[in-house]
């Protein structure tokens, strides 16, 4: 177990450098206030998202499955964020919230990936994909994604040492980085060619796999990026924001809601085109009452020189 506690603060802020102790103080503020905005906002929206989400798939829609189970990462992820808020007291209480909070992480990645594949499989395969996508499919997927994470913990992490951990943990989390821009590539050439799709389920699979690709490269590249320089140098400010891009995660996988919801992006792409309309509209009110006004100069000249 020792072993185990010492592996789970991998991947939250519970490392303490005494000559930063100072610094540290003064960035305290900053990090409590992230998780309380994280907190206050993402739990409830995210317990409303999972249940609102719930009524598709008794419909028996098959994507909301992986969203579901991302969302129940996240919230795994607030849960420990409260806890770890409310300083308990005990070493191995921290280590196992450490534990629970790195697992959470390390399923919601691997649910951001289940989601692209999802959705290349569906435009890029369409015959395949409407012959395997099953809801008894999709759950045997997440209970493989639900295991993996504390088999490793239990397993290999365990009998390694910090340094080995660290580059493990981030081979796990660059692999989907290059597996989501292939995705994303993959699927928009499909709908490029694509007749049977409509154009606005076109753009929300595309939102959907752009949105993806963003949350993964603002909020868990830098944790990459740090578990990486960490083996080599130590950097505060690196380990600061690696730690507060990851805190951000569950809010910014709330977004992907929005998108899953028909109808919820038809009216937000409903809006968006009215903003662009308007815009244009007025662009083009502008340009008439500029050659009015040239045209009415240029006649009161032609007058002039007539007379």
């Amino acid at each position: 177990m020792a072993n185990i506690s010492v592996n789970t603060s991998l991947l939250n802020d519970s490392y303490v450098d005494p000559s930063l102790a100072e610094y540290q103080r003064y960035v305290s503020s900053i990090m409590h206030v992230v998780k309380y905005i994280t907190v206050g906002i993402g739990l409830p929206l995210t317990l409303t998202a999972i249940y609102a989400l719930y009524s598709l798939v008794k419909n028996g829609h098959v994507a909301p499955i992986y969203v579901i189970n991302l969302f129940i990462s996240d919230l795994i992820q607030l849960c420990c964020m409260i806890i770890q808020e409310s300083k308990p007291e005990g070493e191995m209480t921290k280590n196992i919230v450490g534990y629970i909070y790195t697992c959470g992480v390390l399923t919601s990645v691997a649910f951001m990936l289940c989601i692209s594949l999802e959705r290349y499989l569906l435009i890029a395969h369409p015959l395949w994909y409407r012959f395997r996508r099953t809801i008894r499919t999709s759950v045997a997927v997440c209970v493989v994604v639900w295991i993996i994470p504390p088999v490793c913990y239990l397993t290999v992490f365990r009998w390694v040492t910090r340094f080995v951990t660290r580059i493990i943990l981030s081979i796990f989390l660059i692999i989907p980085f290059p597996l989501f821009i292939f995705f994303l590539v993959g699927t928009l050439r499909a709908l490029s060619t694509s007749v049977s799709v409509p154009s606005d389920e076109k753009r929300r699979i595309a939102a959907i796999l752009v949105l993806v690709l963003l949350i993964y490269t603002l909020l868990f590249l830098p944790n990459i990026i740090w578990l990486i320089a960490k083996s080599y140098i130590y950097d505060y400010n690196l380990h600061l924001l690696a730690v507060l891009s990851l805190k951000l995660s569950p809010l910014a996988d709330l977004l992907l809601y929005v998108f899953i919801k028909k109808e919820t992006f038809g009216k937000l792409w409903t809006s968006v085109c009215c903003c662009r309309k308007e815009n244009n509209d007025t662009n083009n009110t502008n340009t008439i009452n500029l050659d009015d006004i040239s045209g009415y100069q240029l006649g009161g000249q032609s007058q002039e020189v007539a007379h």
